[in-house]
């Protein structure tokens, strides 16, 4: 009997011969393969590629590059994907996806807000792309919800491939909004004998929790999201009643089962408890992490039983792929061994079959974002912006204060201070000197949030800085300070790094958190624990991204649900010419024992 190729645990740096077929030995043969096997099956899996077809970045107008030499774009997966599909045969391989894809890059952004294919019916790219890879099925993710129920229904209209997501029910019921799971009834060539035998591959998809908080103003009184495990445990016996003889979950959760929320909502990143407490389910393919995490056992308490889990990086970097080793038993299929690797895009080239699909609405969006809509007066750099005020920070500031008070005027609001809440996205972000796009201020602010205005009194305002104060890590009270010493304590990322404008004050991170602001004033004179602010936020934040405390219950006073990035280019479109001397003022400073770190 012939030996099946096996694919090369080098996946994430290579994998790939000179004449551009996969290598695919070197990953161990399970012991039983040679003899006990009787069919071979592949899963791949993509997940996190928010919006990004190709190996293109539209805020540099160029080539996607990075430090580490990644690839992006679902084009380059398409490649490998055609590849394992030609070496283990079309009858043996499945393609999964976990989530977050309409959401993110420009060329998304561009079919979801400038010229929505709610309102023109066009195709969106993400749907061209990947109805022509054949996906099986795919799980919706939290930023799938971005833009509203009826455009997510309109992409799923699109689409080929069944869109999953058990977890989420209508509102009041315990009816799923989606369909929960999908069966594929496949044909698969055997290694003991001529011909195919039918095999059913259940997949069952779950999706966030979380979006239940950070799209609440579109989803509240349509949907609720279930636990993950409640769901898991609900769903796979029904699955395998109906004649799923394999078992595997795609969720959009990461597997640290923590939750960067607080309250009664379902655990955030619960991939691994649903491996540890579900029964009958064999391998997990899993994102919203943004993690690449080749191979992971988990064992489940119940069944004793190693569940597979695999997660495939984001924007396309990584290809996922789980070998399982079936055999017949009683009956009914059995996995007797299963392996797992990433794959990385960059050994391979751009698949041209969806280069092509996508080509002109490509081109459309890099004409919108290189459109010129201003010009800076001097360059204007976020390198520094989570340890320093910077000029392009308070850009941000800027329109989101003016947005706000001008919402408030003849409001019962009207006479309060408005606050702004902004955090650096981006530290590679730029305003160049001289002409300034729409590329260059979407570079700035990334995320398609909207902005509200809420009150916050003084004492809440303080509770609120010290939490966003912990991004830092604690240092001698003397002495020079490394910036890359300083940030992101406990892996807080920097778009957590919350910084205000509209008040001044000042954290000594000398001291510990919680104990950092020693200084916040309003004009010169200290902020009193009940006076009223009004604070301009972001609908991430103030739903609860974060666990920002007191923002997600405080009054709402106003909600236009305008996007913030469209408001900065409109603004500067207005004005014509950003200069920071009209409204850049350092407001804040990091200090030891009040006297600043940087100048």
């Amino acid at each position: 009997m012939t030996k099946e190729p096996t694919i090369s645990r080098r996946g994430a740096l290579g994998g790939l011969s000179a004449a551009g077929a996969l290598t695919l030995a070197g990953w161990p043969t399970p012991a039983a393969a040679s003899s006990a096997r009787e069919a071979l099956i592949t899963v791949m899996g993509t997940s996190d590629l928010h919006g990004h077809c190709l190996n293109w970045d539209y805020y540099k107008n160029t080539t996607y590059s990075d430090a580490n030499g990644d690839h992006i774009g679902i084009a380059k997966a398409a490649a490998l994907v055609k590849e394992i599909r030609a070496e283990r045969g079309h009858n043996n391989t499945l393609l999964f996806d976990s989530g977050d894809t309409i959401q993110g890059a420009p060329l998304a952004t561009y079919y979801s807000v400038v010229e929505p294919i709610t309102d023109t019916g066009e195709t969106h790219p993400m749907a061209r792309a990947m109805n022509a890879l054949d996906y099986d099925a795919i799980t919706l993710g939290n930023h799938e919800f971005n833009y509203g129920i009826d455009h997510l229904d309109t992409w799923i209209s699109q689409m080929r491939a069944p869109a999953l997501a058990a977890n989420a029910v209508h509102h009041g019921t315990d009816d799923p909004a989606y369909k929960p799971y999908a069966l594929k009834r496949m044909k698969v060539d055997c290694t003991n004998r001529p011909g195919t035998q039918p095999l059913t591959i259940g997949v069952l998809g779950l999706t966030n929790p979380g979006s239940a908080i950070w799209d609440r103003h579109h989803v509240h009184g349509h949907l609720e999201f279930r636990d993950l495990i409640e769901s898991a445990r609900h769903w796979v016996p029904l699955m395998r009643a109906r004649g799923a003889d394999i078992v595997i979950v795609s969720a959009h959760a990461g597997d640290s089962g923590t939750s960067s929320y607080q309250g009664d909502i379902p655990v955030e990143n619960a991939s691994a408890m649903v491996a540890e407490q579900v029964p009958g389910i064999d391998a997990i393919l899993f994102g919203h992490a943004h993690r690449e995490v080749p191979e992971r056992f988990v064992t489940n308490t119940e069944t004793g039983e190693r569940v597979l889990m695999t997660m495939p990086s984001f924007w396309g970097r990584r290809l996922s792929v789980m070998d399982l080793a079936l055999r017949r038993e009683h009956g009914r299929w059995k996995v007797i061994s299963k392996n797992a690797l990433t794959l990385n895009t960059n050994t391979v080239e751009e698949d041209p079959q969806i280069a092509a699909l996508v080509a002109d609405q490509h081109a459309t969006t890099v004409a919108y974002v290189n459109q010129v809509v201003a010009t800076s007066a001097r360059e204007l750099s976020a390198a520094q912006a989570c340890w320093t005020d910077t000029a392009i920070v308070d850009f941000v500031h800027k329109v989101q204060i003016d947005t706000v008070t001008a919402a408030l005027t003849g409001t019962p609001e009207a006479d309060l201070p408005v606050v702004s809440i902004a955090a650096p996205f981006s530290r590679s972000a730029v305003f160049p000197a001289g002409d300034l796009s729409i590329r260059d201020i979407a570079a700035l602010y990334i995320y398609d949030n909207t902005l509200l205005g809420s009150v916050l009194t003084g004492a809440r305002l303080r509770a609120y800085l010290e939490h966003s104060a912990r991004y830092y890590k604690q240092v001698p009270a003397t002495g020079t300070v490394d910036p890359a010493d300083l940030t992101n304590a406990d892996d807080i990322p920097d778009y957590s790094c919350d910084q205000l404008a509209g008040v001044d004050y000042e954290l000594d991170v000398s001291r510990p958190a919680g104990q950092r602001v020693t200084s916040l004033t309003l004009n010169g004179t200290p902020v009193t624990d009940d006076q009223r602010f009004v604070v301009a936020v972001n609908n991430y934040r103030q739903s609860g991204g974060g666990a920002f405390p007191h923002i997600t219950d405080a009054p709402v006073v106003y909600n236009a649900q305008r996007e913030i990035r469209q408001a900065l280019i409109d603004h500067a479109t207005a004005v014509g010419v950003i200069d920071p001397a009209d409204f850049h003022d350092v407001n804040w400073r990091l200090v030891r024992q009040g006297a600043p770190i940087f100048t």
